[in-house]
């Protein structure tokens, strides 16, 4: 089930047959009509595009997705070949592109574990199973190590108790180990903190966060920044931010890097994905932390047909 926070929503009058056709006229010819590409997916559910596919390939004995990639290149096609996508199987292309070739995108990884919940996580195993032949877990170990990897590693059993009940004894127990793993001893016991973050549910969390700060002064991102560094600082750092607001998450992706490709791959990862989940809270969180709107921000930062998808998703300028 998709969340009602989206800007993409099922359309009304929906025909598969109908909208077929108009994909292949948009290719059909000299040139591409990317203004008719848009207007059809962006306007219709990850579910509906699927029926699309179904009856182009009827229609037309050939694969949308084949199709569009033959006319269409650069971020913009890499926003509509998303579109086409399940979203577990989207997630599991994003991972397998991140520990393919030379090198690891950690931030890929972090941005994906850290925010799904258990039953996306389970579906994104599946898939990656069933697309690639090969076990997710196994190649991310293969691209990482240490204590990253551990926690890496326990966001995929897809674990984390998902009720709602707090226990105070144990929240309290929990607040005074992370304080005596990291700002109460020399050195870090990391492991303290995975046992804490990557299991407990999220109201018994937002309670060990308050009882952290009443045990230490702090709020836990300023331990975590203290006493951690690199990968595993900002895996720790986005499961806390997770818990704590899940689309302001997302608003802070936005802008995090200054290098133009990781951006536009992160900016990308998050239009095609929460587009149909939390789009409206996450323009909310970013026009409230940047005092400018998302859409102003894309507006500013892409051009083109790029611009024009992803303003698109986006959903106008509030």
């Amino acid at each position: 089930m998709m969340g009602t926070r989206g800007t993409v929503t099922a359309a009304s009058g929906f025909n598969p047959e109908a909208d077929a056709q108009k994909l292949r006229a948009a290719m059909k010819g000299a040139g591409t009509d990317e203004k008719a590409i848009i207007q059809v997916l962006v306007h219709r559910s990850i579910a509906q595009r699927q029926f699309i596919k179904e009856a182009f390939k009827q229609l037309f004995g050939k694969d949308l997705a084949d199709e569009l990639r033959s006319e269409l290149s650069g971020n913009f096609e890499k926003v509509v070949l998303g579109l086409l996508m399940l979203l577990p199987v989207y997630d599991a292309y994003e991972l397998k592109n991140a520990v393919k070739g030379a090198g690891t995108d950690e931030r890929c990884l972090i941005e994906i574990l850290a925010s799904r919940t258990c039953a996306e996580i389970q579906a994104i195993k599946a898939t990656y199973s069933k697309e690639y032949g090969r076990s997710l877990e196994d190649d991310i170990c293969g691209d990482t190590s240490g204590m990253f990897q551990r926690v890496l590693v326990s966001l995929l059993t897809a674990g984390r108790d998902e009720s709602s009940v707090v226990n105070e004894v144990q929240a309290m127990k929990d607040a005074k180990d992370i304080f005596e793993a990291g700002e109460g001893r020399w050195g870090t016991d990391e492991a303290a903190f995975l046992t804490v973050l990557c299991v407990r549910n999220r109201k018994h969390l937002l309670r060990v966060f308050e009882a952290y700060k009443s045990i230490s002064g702090r709020d836990i991102e300023d331990s975590i920044k203290r006493e951690m560094s690199g990968n595993l600082e900002d895996i720790f750092l986005a499961i806390v931010q997770c818990i704590k607001n899940k689309p302001a998450f997302f608003a802070d992706l936005c802008t995090c890097i200054d290098v133009e490709l990781i951006v536009n791959l992160i900016l990308i990862r998050i239009m095609v994905s929460r587009a149909e989940i939390d789009m409206i809270d996450i323009k909310m969180e970013f026009a409230k932390k940047y005092g400018k709107t998302l859409h102003s921000f894309i507006k500013g930062d892409t051009s083109g047909d790029y611009r024009a998808i992803l303003l698109e998703l986006c959903g106008g300028e509030k």
